[in-house]
């Protein structure tokens, strides 16, 4: 590839490398005819091929910082896990505890208050820093954008706009992309459970694992792939079909065939109980989903609605879409948080959107398809995955931008072997690997999507049974699974070539 210099008297020379330093005033790109400008910073020269390797490293520190952040948070949870007891303190738990226990209590209380107003000041200031920092960023960014036209004509070749304007982290994750992988069973992990196991969840270090056992939740531990139940929830009365961690704390959610919503809420370490219980559905909860604020809950039901439960003090069903007349199967949101798509056994795909204004959503295309499906699962904010039942394709939808409209572009060969396919198990795209997983008849697929859009099936784990149920944990690393041929909950972890 050779990218010319545009500078007048340089002779249309090629271009040879980039200048990164943050104070220069000149041409980036630069040819031999360009070091004399830059001679003040050489050492800020980096060639052409290493080009990828600086971006990648921006991309790498920025997630550090946010790695950062968010160890700040899990410092603090301990200092919760002490206070949280002292809930639902009441005077009569002196006479219990003694008077001198009580002394000692509010002494270490009297501390952390002298600290809290030290501590939030702190945080305040650099937080207000971190969002000037930021926001100059974006604006810089921002202008940069608009003369992108003119680096699109200059770097044609290199296709600059795709690969950093529009999608700064695709280089490093697709280089990630690139190795092979497979899910091999930890068979010394698998624990026999009888009753059928329905719906898993992970949480988001993974530490904790999630198991709906009939109308039971079993709580494990896991460490490195081995689980340890710590807990046993026993507030639904019939089938527990899916859970979800919430995204910013450990309390997570539950849908039964009981008709009801469970918001749980954990306690102390490892401990959960009963915060609030949502009934407004009149059949089974088949799919939820959870956006990543925490305040908004997506159902999909048996009785062919789908709900959007909002939290104010407590939460609330605030909206209701019933275009479906068939139960709902699955449901999926889009990166940005306001699209959701939905199929149902009435063979309809919605597209449902959020209003930049009032908030509502409502359905603005409505998708024939010749088969029903169980599952779906948005890719990015223009293209979703759609299975239908028991085929040997998974359906592609883009969207076209001038009609705003989405429509099948292409089938992908998947593999089945069966005539039947059971409901649950959602498929799942974890953005970080490129990785999808769709469950379909008796094979559990694991798909790789290419730089170039291609679909590659790069594992299909065939079970004896298409009752299968499971999930994958959020950074890819665990598949946990429960089918009907072995009666255990299996572990697989991902392997790496």
């Amino acid at each position: 590839m050779q990218i010319r210099c545009t500078q007048v008297d340089h002779r249309n020379q090629q271009i040879i490398g980039f200048c990164i330093d943050s104070t220069c005033p000149n041409q980036r790109p630069y040819c031999h005819f360009c070091l004399p400008q830059h001679g003040q910073h050489l050492d800020k020269l980096t060639y052409f091929e290493l080009f990828n390797e600086w971006i990648q490293k921006r991309i790498i520190n920025a997630q550090n910082l946010q790695k950062n952040v968010q160890e700040c948070k899990l410092s603090l949870d301990p200092l919760l896990n002490y206070l949280i007891p002292y809930l639902n303190f009441n005077i009569q738990q002196c006479q219990e505890i003694g008077i001198s226990q009580v002394d000692y209590m509010i002494r270490g209380l009297c501390q952390l208050e002298g600290c809290e107003e030290i501590l939030f000041k702190q945080l305040k200031q650099s937080i207000e820093q971190i969002n000037q920092i930021i926001d100059q960023i974006l604006k810089n960014l921002k202008n940069q954008t608009n003369q992108k036209e003119k680096y699109n004509q200059q770097f044609q070749s290199f296709d600059l706009k795709q690969s950093i304007l529009e999608q700064p982290q695709n280089q490093s994750i697709f280089k990630a992309n690139s190795k092979q992988f497979t899910f091999e069973l930890m068979n010394q992990n698998s624990i026999k459970v009888d009753n059928f196991c329905y719906a898993f969840a992970f949480n988001k270090d993974q530490s904790i694992v999630l198991a709906g056992c009939r109308n039971d939740i079993k709580v494990f531990e896991n460490r490195q792939g081995k689980l340890n139940q710590v807990q046993l929830l026993n507030k639904h009365t019939d089938d527990v079909n899916v859970l979800n961690f919430m995204k910013k704390t450990n309390n997570f959610v539950s849908g039964s065939s009981d008709k009801s919503i469970i918001i749980w809420q954990v306690i102390a370490n490892n401990q959960w109980n009963c915060q609030q219980i949502l009934n407004g559905h009149s059949n089974w909860i088949f799919c939820l989903l959870l956006n990543n604020t925490d305040d908004l809950i997506i159902s999909g039901s048996g009785d062919n609605t789908i709900k959007f439960w909002m939290k104010e003090n407590q939460w609330i069903c605030q909206q209701t879409i019933t275009d479906h007349i068939h139960s709902v199967y699955s449901l999926s949101l889009n990166e940005q948080q306001n699209k959701l798509i939905s199929c149902s056994r009435d063979s309809q795909i919605l597209i449902i959107e959020q209003s930049n204004l009032d908030k509502q959503w409502s359905v603005t295309q409505k998708i024939n398809v010749d088969q029903y499906g169980l599952r779906l699962c948005f890719i990015n904010d223009n293209l979703f995955t759609f299975q239908p039942r028991c085929k040997d394709q998974m359906n592609i939808y883009e969207i076209d931008t001038d009609k705003k409209q989405y429509y099948k572009i292409k089938e992908i060969a998947v593999k089945s072997d069966s005539i039947g396919c059971h409901f649950l198990f959602p498929q799942q795209y974890i953005k970080s690997k490129c990785l999808l997983v769709n469950k379909n008849g008796k094979n559990v697929n694991l798909m790789r999507i290419k730089k170039n859009g291609d679909f590659i099936i790069s594992q299909s784990i065939q079970f004896d049974s298409n009752e299968i149920y499971g999930q994958l944990s959020d950074d890819g690393e665990y598949l946990i699974t429960w089918d009907l041929g072995s009666k255990e909950i299996q572990i697989r972890k991902c392997k790496e070539q």
